[in-house]
C-alpha cells in the first residue's frame, strides 16, 4: 500500500520543468542558463518573439556592466561572444555643473589602475547581450524557450506551481520566477504590493558620435534638472542617459534630432568635440519601485520585477544579475541537498541575501539624486567640497572603486566567475 501511495504521489509531482521563468529580457536568460548549467530543467516564457529581440540595429541602448557582472557572464560562458563588442570602462569622472557652464572645478575621478583586477566594468549594447544569451539558450539542452507567449494565470498554492499561457497550454513547475519587469504580472497575480515614489524626472536615452576619443572614461555630470551620464561605447561613440524634470523632458522627447541636440549640447559640453545623434531615442519616466516581498509560495522575483531604481551609476542590470547569481546558488544547492527547491525556507534564503543590498543601494541612489538635483548655491559648494575631499583620499577612493565594480565580500559564486 505504501508503495502504491508513493507511486501515485510521484505521478502527481511530475512536472513539465523544474523552474518556469516568465520574462525573456536579460535577467531571465541569465537565470535560465545558470539553473540549466546546474542540472535543472528550465522553461522560459517570453512575450516577445526572439526575432523581434535579436534583429535590431544599433539603437544606442547599452549597459554599464560592473566587473562582478562580467564575471557572471564569464561563468555562464556568454562573455566570449561579447568581449570583442564591449568597451572597457577605464575611468569614471564625477562632477556637477550648470547648463551651458560646464563642470565646476572640484571633481571626483576613479581610475581602473587603482585596483588589481583590471577594468572596473564594460559597456555592452543591449542588442549584443540578448543575441549572445539567445545563442547560449538555444545551445543548452536543459532550456525550453517559448517566444511570443504570455502567462495569463498562475496557481502556486499547491505542491506544484502551474501557469496557463495565452495559447491555452498549461505548464507545471516546482518554482515560478518573475523576470517580467517593473509592472510584473507574476507579482501582481501573487498579490505582492510595491512601495516607492515618483521622481518627477524622465530619463532621455540616446547615443552620440563625437569628434574626440573618450579614452574609455565614463562621465557622471550632476545638473540641477537631474544627472547626465555619458558612457563610452566602441569607437568615437557614447551612450547618453540624461535625466530631466518631467516637464522639460516631455517638451524635448517629441523633438527631431536637431531639437534634441539643441538641448543636449549645452548640457553635454565640448570636451569630446562636436556631437551628432546616432540610433533611436527613448524616454523613460523615473520612479523608485520595490516589491514588499521578493518571494511568495513557489514564486520568486528577479531584476526589475523585484526592484526598479534610479539609473544613477547604471546599477539596474547589475542588481538584476546579483539576484540571478544569488537565486541560482540557493536553488541549485537546495536541489543537491534533496530539498524542495521552492520551500519557504529555501526561498527565504534568497530574500535575505538580496533584500538589504537592494534597499540600501536604492535608497543611497535616491539620496544622491535628491542631493544633486537642485540649484542651491549652498549645496553646490558643499557638494563640491565633498567630491574634492573624496578625490584627495586614495584609500576611500579605492574602496568606492571596488564597490562600483561589485567586488564586495558577500558575493555568490557566479559573481566570482565560478560555476555554481
Amino acid at each position: 500500500m505504501d508503495i502504491l501511495r508513493a507511486a501515485r504521489i510521484f505521478r502527481v509531482m511530475q512536472t513539465d520543468c523544474d523552474i518556469l521563468i516568465v520574462g525573456g529580457g536579460l535577467n531571465g536568460p541569465a537565470l535560465a542558463l545558470a539553473l540549466a548549467q546546474g542540472g535543472l530543467r528550465v522553461t522560459v516564457a517570453d512575450a516577445r518573439s526572439a526575432q523581434a529581440r535579436a534583429e535590431r540595429g544599433f539603437d544606442g541602448r547599452a549597459y554599464a556592466l560592473a566587473l562582478a557582472s562580467v564575471r557572471v557572464l564569464q561563468a555562464l560562458h556568454v562573455w566570449p561572444a561579447l568581449e570583442a563588442q564591449a568597451q572597457p570602462i577605464l575611468g569614471i569622472r564625477v562632477s556637477q555643473g550648470r547648463t551651458g557652464q560646464g563642470a565646476f572645478p572640484l571633481t571626483l575621478g576613479f581610475d581602473h589602475a587603482e585596483i588589481e583586477e583590471g577594468p572596473m566594468g564594460q559597456m555592452v549594447e543591449d542588442r549584443h547581450l540578448y543575441a549572445a544569451f539567445l545563442d547560449a539558450m538555444q545551445a543548452e539542452p536543459g532550456i525550453t524557450l517559448k517566444n511570443g507567449v504570455r502567462v495569463v494565470a498562475q496557481d502556486t498554492e499547491g505542491p506544484l506551481a502551474r501557469a496557463k499561457l495565452d495559447t491555452g497550454e498549461e505548464i507545471s513547475a516546482r518554482l515560478i520566477v518573475g523576470c517580467d519587469g517593473r509592472d510584473s504580472q507574476v507579482a501582481q497575480r501573487a498579490g505582492i504590493r510595491r512601495w516607492g515614489w515618483d521622481y518627477g524626472q524622465t530619463a532621455l536615452v540616446c547615443a552620440v558620435a563625437h569628434e574626440h576619443p573618450h579614452g574609455g572614461v565614463a562621465h557622471q555630470l550632476f545638473l540641477p534638472g537631474g544627472p547626465l551620464a555619458i558612457l563610452p561605447l566602441p569607437g568615437n561613440r557614447s551612450s547618453v542617459v540624461w535625466s530631466e524634470s518631467r516637464a522639460v523632458a516631455e517638451a524635448i522627447a517629441p523633438l527631431d534630432a536637431a531639437g534634441w541636440l539643441e538641448h543636449l549640447r549645452p548640457r553635454f559640453g565640448g570636451f569630446l568635440g562636436d556631437i551628432a545623434l546616432e540610433g533611436a531615442r527613448f524616454a523613460y519616466p523615473l520612479r523608485l519601485s520595490i516589491a514588499e516581498d521578493f518571494v511568495a509560495p513557489r514564486l520568486a522575483l528577479v531584476g526589475d520585477a523585484a526592484h526598479g531604481v534610479h539609473p544613477i551609476a547604471g546599477q539596474g542590470l547589475n542588481l538584476g544579475l546579483r539576484d540571478v547569481a544569488a537565486l541560482a546558488e540557493v536553488v541549485i544547492e537546495a536541489a543537491r541537498r534533496g530539498e524542495d527547491i521552492a520551500s519557504p525556507l529555501v526561498l527565504e534564503r534568497y530574500q535575505q541575501w538580496r533584500r538589504f543590498d537592494v534597499v540600501s543601494l536604492a535608497l543611497g541612489m535616491d539620496m544622491v539624486n535628491r542631493l544633486f538635483s537642485n540649484d542651491s548655491s549652498l549645496l553646490a559648494v558643499l557638494r563640491g567640497l565633498g567630491l574634492g575631499a573624496v578625490n584627495a583620499l586614495p584609500m576611500l577612493r579605492r574602496l568606492m572603486i571596488r564597490e562600483a565594480a561589485g567586488l564586495n565580500a558577500a558575493q555568490p559564486r557566479l559573481m566570482q566567475g565560478l560555476p555554481v
